[in-house]
């Protein structure tokens, strides 16, 4: 039974269009690929010459592992979006850093900071060898004030972020420490596993890692998780999910 064909939208028909071996060709679907990471496509969708706008602006860099995309207290150069890779946020240094969060393939940063010229109030370190695409400040602002439908996804793109933020602190509040690490857990698991070091868990949740230990052991006791080098499989999400609520 041939698959029913539905109409393709201006992304399908651009991409479409292209052909092959153009050389352009990448520069084209990055800047489609970064048109999903940063909104939905019913909402507001991008025009062949939205995308090629966009593309022309973009630069790929390559970035080894441990070093800084970015550092906190600085005002932005740009935007970053991670192509591949994972890059971890974190604050302060030595014994009183602090992993805020890791980024991963999809994920957009700098954008917030640089709409409200305010610096960067973390520092992006490369957990792996990764690959971002990078929009510098003045192309980002003529990107927005030139291309409406670019400007309303990017802000389509703000708006989810400052909402799942927002998710994420209430869910925290009046939970107990083993409903904070199920919890996170579920939150950054990528294919049945949560590729994170038991040291950053601990920083993400701001506690001493013998106490994220604790819990964890007793997950895997109960047969819901089985802890690996620098990574945590989980072997039944749903009951992991039910201790989180």
């Amino acid at each position: 039974m041939e698959p029913s064909k539905s109409p393709a939208n201006p992304l399908q028909r651009t991409l479409r269009r292209l052909g092959g071996g153009s050389p352009d060709e990448l520069a084209i679907r990055q800047a489609a690929w970064v048109a999903r990471c940063v909104g939905r496509g019913e909402a507001a969708p991008f025009s062949a010459a939205d995308l090629s706008a966009l593309a022309a602006e973009l630069r790929t860099v390559t970035v080894e592992r441990g070093a800084v995309v970015f550092r906190g207290g600085s005002a932005p150069s740009g935007v970053w979006i991670v192509q591949r890779g994972r890059i971890e946020l974190s604050v302060g240094s030595g014994r009183r850093r602090a992993v805020v969060h890791v980024i991963g393939p999809g994920d957009v940063d700098g954008d917030i900071q640089h709409l409200l010229e305010m610096p960067l109030p973390y520092t992006g370190h490369a957990l792996d060898e990764s690959t971002v695409l990078f929009l510098d400040g003045e192309s980002f602002e003529r990107l927005l004030a030139s291309r409406h439908a670019i400007a309303r996804r990017w802000l389509s793109s703000v708006a989810m972020r400052l909402a799942a933020s927002q998710d994420r602190i209430i869910g925290i509040l009046g939970r107990t420490l083993t409903q904070q690490v199920a919890r996170l857990l579920a939150e950054e698991a990528v294919a049945g596993a949560v590729p994170l070091p038991q040291r950053t868990l601990a920083a993400m949740l701001g506690v001493q890692r013998p106490s994220l230990n604790k819990i964890l052991k007793d997950f895997e006791r109960k047969g819901l998780i089985a802890v690996r080098y620098g990574a945590i499989e989980l072997l039944d999400i749903e009951r992991l999910a039910s201790l989180a609520e």
